[in-house]
């Protein structure tokens, strides 16, 4: 084995070291899942005259799961106003410990439908290491958007700062001069001190952290490791030293910030590592959408308005309230008259402040911090596109991105095919159509430069060129490595 190979960061590492203390900790907050679900029917929802009679549907009684974080927003909204009960459906939402027991929840039959990480669908079908091996599908977005990676003030105290000064300061160096600041960072923590946590494996949030670490110039099979730990336990994970950075979904990354738990800032928004993104897809196995085709139509149409309900300016602070419904991510501040959406609000009211120790205010206002349904001007789109709707290309981008890394041995050969199986952009665009809604007529688009962080396009009609193109992958013929 060369020294090279030596010196990655395994998978199996996850659960070595520092990793298992930290999972460890998170793991007693998974016995309060199935306590804090939202139950029973609201008043709204029981004044809502069904437009699908229940007694058409395969198995109009179904279990829903949902993350507590901000995107369990069209979850919440579905049951509060009744769209669930609109479509003919009876759900029993299920509050889930983390994005993993949501994932498996569908594999082992559970759960009848949940939110899951986009690349776990994708993940599912290939195999990839760290993914459970199973026929999951996913027919629309939840939201893209929506999620951060925050730092601790120790990388704060280095010198690193948010992303956008880094490109208000150094243009089109910035990745040069952030990858300077990170290694060296690095370069003078021991081991336990070289640990960054996302929410699952196998999943574009690791993706995420470590195409800017890569893009940076920085190898991240060796300068640090990745742990899993559910969203919840972030902040306090921070806190006690068990990481020192993470990416996850909001309020977790406001949490942290300065003025609410003090402990990190957020480096950069997902939007700023690739703009327009999926974040979360509605997955099911591919048996319920076989055996109950008409219960899953109703369950798309119910999740579809439920995220046009959220995507409305007008209604943004009813759904950052709602969000902080013990239900749902219970975040509500404990301080007297502050706002009960300071930590949910900002990435739903799109006030988004990134944070700092220096008393400076960096909140920035944007359209496009959480996007349901309607996307904004500042992002490339086609025509009939919303947010709802599936490229099934970039479930191809998320294969070169497992191949990149390691999870699977090489880029599958039908990847088109699984692409087709697991992405069912077919079905969105037919269940889509009875709404009286417009979609995209093509699967696959290109993603232009500008929209990822280090301008480098991708095509997906050459996904292998596309992976071979970066210096920094597992298996590369040379390893780059600046010390």
């Amino acid at each position: 084995m060369s020294n090279a190979d030596q010196n990655y960061w395994h998978r199996r590492d996850f659960i070595k070291g520092i990793g298992a203390t930290a999972a460890g900790m998170v793991l007693s907050s998974c016995a309060i899942s199935g306590d804090r679900s939202a139950k029973g029917l609201t008043e709204e929802a029981a004044a809502i005259k069904p437009v699908v009679n229940p007694g058409t549907l395969e198995k109009p009684n179904i279990t829903v799961g949902y993350v507590p974080v901000n995107d369990c927003a069209p979850f919440a909204i579905a049951w509060k106003k009744g769209f669930f009960r609109k479509y003919g459906l009876n759900v029993k939402l299920n509050r889930e410990a983390s994005w993993a027991t949501s994932r498996d929840g569908l594999i082992f039959g559970r759960l009848d439908a949940s939110p899951v990480v986009s690349g776990a669908v994708t993940n599912a079908r290939i195999g990839a290491e760290g993914a459970r091996h199973a026929p999951l599908c996913a027919a629309m977005t939840i939201h893209r958007h929506g999620n951060a990676m925050t730092m601790n003030k120790a990388m704060w105290d280095f010198g690193l700062r948010p992303w956008y000064e880094y490109k208000q300061q150094y243009g089109d160096r910035a990745l040069e001069a952030f990858g300077r600041d990170f290694r060296n960072y690095f370069d003078k923590q021991p081991p336990e001190r070289k640990v960054w946590a996302v929410v699952l494996s196998s999943a574009i949030y690791e993706y995420f952290i470590r195409y800017v670490s890569a893009a940076a110039g920085v190898d991240p099979f060796k300068e640090f490791r990745v742990i899993i730990v559910p969203p919840p336990q972030m902040v306090t994970n921070v806190r006690i030293g068990a990481m020192q950075a993470y990416m996850v979904a909001e309020p977790w990354n406001t949490r942290a910030i300065t003025g609410n738990e003090g402990v990190g800032f957020t480096f950069a928004q997902g939007k700023e590592v690739w703009l327009g993104h999926p974040d979360r897809l509605l997955g099911v196995m591919q048996s319920f959408i076989d055996n109950y085709p008409k219960t899953y139509r109703s369950l798309v149409k119910a999740m579809i308005e439920a995220c046009q309900y959220c995507s409305k300016p007008e209604n943004h602070k009813e759904v950052a309230e709602l969000l902080t419904d013990r239900s749902f991510t219970g975040a509500k501040p404990k301080k007297p008259g502050a706002p009960i959406t300071k930590f949910t609000g900002p990435a739903i009211l799109g006030n988004y402040n990134y944070g700092g120790f220096d008393g400076k205010d960096r909140t920035i206002k944007a359209a496009d911090n959480t996007i349901f349904f309607d996307i904004p001007d500042n992002i490339p789109k086609q025509p009939g596109e919303n947010s709802t709707f599936l490229w099934r290309s970039r479930s191809i981008w998320l294969m070169t991105q497992a191949a990149r890394w390691g999870q699977i041995q090489e880029f599958p050969k039908n990847a088109d095919k699984l692409a087709a199986k697991a992405w069912r952009t077919d079905l969105y665009r037919d269940i889509a159509s009875e709404m009286g809604i417009e979609s995209p007529k093509d699967d696959y688009k290109v993603e232009s430069p500008e929209v990822f962080i280090d301008n480098k396009g991708f095509d997906p009609s050459d996904p292998v060129g596309y992976l071979n193109s970066f210096e920094i992958r597992a298996n590369a013929p040379t390893r780059f490595y600046m010390s």
